[in-house]
């Protein structure tokens, strides 16, 4: 059953990245002892880097003339279409990423608590682990699919983060793309109540600014719970 289009308007969304990839600080400062050691290593990153070589017009899947340049946080946002997952995410491809985000921020931190805790079960990690967050605000003002329909589109919305489950939804996305949408909304399946945007088009994403610093708090096999999660600058 093919969604409808419906106009939505929503402020202060939230996308949550590893804070290693913050605006202030590349994480390869860590790395390098002088100055000139960083201009090495940052130049020598560049030329495997996909979102450089995106920007360059390099990369298949996304156009240059689709990315942004010039405004706030373009970096964060080119990012998220030029370094998708290799088997891609609930609604996209390996080869073109998305930018998702939580319409509260509630729903952004159980659905990134849900695949972190999944990576901590893959690999048996039997300790607590801490992880650091920024959480990236946008707005959206634009037509997108709406999924949210009670039990409609349950075949769209597999719980288990895992690639083989979003076969269904990325077959959708891929269809949708190639008409011209701008993106679905869907419910969350981590969040009860909760509600997810994914954005098909870079110059959709309005609005970027960095919000809080959040730590996580997760341990394989404990229930995430939002008291997981502080603020922490």
């Amino acid at each position: 059953m093919r969604p409808p289009v419906r106009e939505f308007q929503f402020a202060d969304t939230h996308r949550l990245i590893p804070a290693k990839w913050s605006e202030v600080g590349t994480v390869l400062a860590r790395a390098a002892g002088r100055g000139e050691d960083l201009e090495l290593l940052v130049e020598l990153d560049g030329a495997t880097n996909e979102r450089l070589l995106g920007e360059q017009g390099l990369v298949h899947g996304v156009s240059i003339f689709e990315l942004l340049y010039d405004v706030p946080y373009a970096r964060i946002v080119n990012a998220a279409f030029l370094h998708p997952a290799p088997y891609g995410g609930r609604f996209n491809s390996g080869e073109r990423g998305a930018w998702y985000a939580g319409v509260e921020r509630e729903t952004a931190m159980a659905e990134v608590a849900a695949r972190k805790l999944r990576q901590l079960e893959d690999v048996d990690w039997p300790e607590e682990e801490v992880a650091h967050y920024d959480d990236y605000l946008a707005d959206f003002e634009a037509e997108f699919y709406d999924l949210t329909g009670r039990g409609k589109y349950k075949d769209y919305l597999a719980a288990e983060p895992v690639p083989e489950c979003y076969a269904v939804s990325q077959l959708l996305a891929a269809e949708l793309m190639a008409e011209g949408a701008n993106g679905v909304v869907y419910p969350s399946v981590r969040a009860r109540g909760g509600k997810c945007v994914a954005c098909f088009r870079p110059a959709l994403v309005y609005h970027v600014r960095r919000g809080a610093r959040l730590e996580f708090r997760l341990k394989a096999g404990r229930a995430f719970v939002s008291g997981d999660v502080v603020e922490v600058g």
